[in-house]
């Protein structure tokens, strides 16, 4: 049974600015951050590295039992990026193919179960905030607070839009909304894990606000629910 009196889960689809409202409450209390999308991502992009087609669950369940991932951070952007062996992949993962990849591996139940434990072991003093799709329905659901984002599509493929150019990723405003769409049907009807709120998640539609106005509420609701911080 994990000690689990600081840990924070924020669920909600691709876009939702639940990265960004999970690095600011993790800097805020000074936790530590799990970012569960980045895993999937990442494996999916490992599939595509070493040859293993994304329908191939046997193979794909072994790489993530063993793929090597580390997370740091990077100091110039203050985000949290990952590492696959040994190469940063933070700009990589970020694309819409990697997004629909992790898609396509995240709906394996042996996959799911296969990082099942290694989700669970990034929780650590004195405290984390963990970012994904099932944090607090399946990977955390004991914890405390539950926050699930969400927000339009089409204001989530404009977010995307604007985050990847940023970058200097090429990006079709059409091209991520159908694909955004795509995944949503996906991660809500899929047999495994769901994309749902979890019992008793706060939930924020978030397309009308700013980030400030998010994290305003999101801070609110945490400190309501962890006594411990007041």
């Amino acid at each position: 049974m994990l000690l689990t009196k600081n840990l924070i889960t924020i669920d909600g689809p691709s876009g939702s600015g639940k990265g960004t409202i999970t690095l600011m409450v993790a800097e805020k209390l000074g936790w530590h951050i799990l970012d569960s999308g980045a895993l999937y991502r990442v494996l999916g992009i490992a599939a595509q590295r070493h040859g293993i087609p994304l329908d191939q669950q046997e193979q794909i369940t072994q790489l993530a039992r063993n793929m090597d991932i580390q997370f740091v951070l990077n100091e110039k952007s203050g985000e949290i990026e990952p590492v696959f062996e040994g190469e940063n992949v933070g700009l990589d993962i970020r694309t819409d193919e990697a997004g629909q990849a992790a898609s396509q591996v995240a709906i394996i139940p042996s996959v799911r179960d296969a990082l099942l434990a290694r989700q669970r072991d990034f929780y650590r003093e004195p405290g984390l905030v963990a970012d994904g799709r099932d944090m607090g329905t399946i990977v955390f659901p004991e914890a405390p607070a539950k926050i699930f984002l969400t927000a339009s599509a089409e204001c989530r493929a404009e977010r995307r839009y604007n985050q990847l150019k940023s970058k200097g990723v090429s990006a079709n405003m059409r091209a991520l909304l159908d694909s955004i769409k795509a995944r949503d049907e996906r991660d809500r009807t899929r047999s495994v894990a769901p994309l749902v709120p979890a019992e008793g998640a706060f939930v924020v539609d978030s397309s009308n606000l700013t980030i400030d106005q998010v994290m305003a509420q999101v801070i609110d609701f945490v400190v309501e629910k962890l006594p411990q911080l007041r």
